[in-house]
């Protein structure tokens, strides 16, 4: 079977790597991305060395967008046979007595809902009650599920929090269906990701206070990522991977 990976928010950071990597090992990709159409098409460039890529542009938390995604993917590449939910906001740092509530409704529409609606879509595609022949599903946490992140933005460490929730209970729903899911949760790593808190100096700070002393690097997740969706973790669903640097 074709292995085929989509990832939502793989047009730069932690996306972009994992989408370096899994067309050197033999995956063709479907880079989705929000906004910059540039950094995706750049990226496209990288990937046409390896196997067959495309890019689609979209919102995760857009039900159509989703099934565009999906669609896209379906036509040009094949079944999708793993999923990397990755795309993801966080905002300025902030305490809660002063979150709005549409800062609440945009980060759990991204953070949650669009990793529910591209589950959905690919559990349609994999599952052997569906007619599929199974796959791996690999969503994006947070130390911030942790952490609680205090002071910064609880509201995204809320949202990260839901997403290991709903990867046990997905993991323990498709079992017996052939799929796969797991979830990895990434400490502070070196993406502009961390430029829309306000504080240019945060990953550098934060990251060298972790154990091993320093930020992760993109790749690095990437890595945990592949692992996940490889058959090199045949036995492994329902977990939650750190690749925090120890804290």
């Amino acid at each position: 079977m074709d292995k085929v990976m989509i990832i939502t928010g793989g047009g730069r950071g932690i996306g972009a790597e994992t989408a370096k990597l899994a067309a050197k090992r033999g995956y063709a990709v479907c880079v989705n991305y929000l906004k910059d159409a540039k950094a995706a098409e750049s990226l496209l460039k990288e990937l046409s060395l390896g196997k067959k890529a495309i890019a689609v542009a979209g919102d995760v938390s857009r039900e159509e967008d989703v099934l565009k995604i999906f669609a896209e993917t379906d036509k040009a590449l094949g079944r999708v046979t793993a999923l990397v939910n990755n795309a993801g906001i966080v905002d300025r740092s902030q305490r809660v007595e002063t979150i709005t509530a549409a800062r609440l409704a945009r980060m759990f529409a991204i953070n949650v809902t669009g990793s529910f609606l591209c589950a959905r879509e690919a559990v349609k595609r994999m599952s052997t009650k569906h007619g599929g022949k199974g796959g791996a599903i690999v969503n994006v946490s947070s130390a911030a599920a942790k952490l609680g992140s205090p002071g910064d933005y609880v509201d995204y460490a809320a949202s990260k929090a839901a997403i290991e929730t709903f990867t046990v209970g997905l993991a323990k729903e498709v079992g017996g269906e052939g799929i796969r899911v797991n979830c990895v949760r990434p400490g502070v790593i070196r993406t502009d990701i961390h430029l829309v808190s306000g504080d240019p100096s945060r990953v550098e700070r934060i990251g060298g206070a972790a154990p091993l002393g320093r930020p992760g690097e993109p790749e690095e997740v990437a890595r945990a990522i592949l692992f996940l969706a490889s058959d090199e973790a045949s036995y492994t669903t329902g977990a939650v991977l750190d690749v925090t640097g120890g804290r």
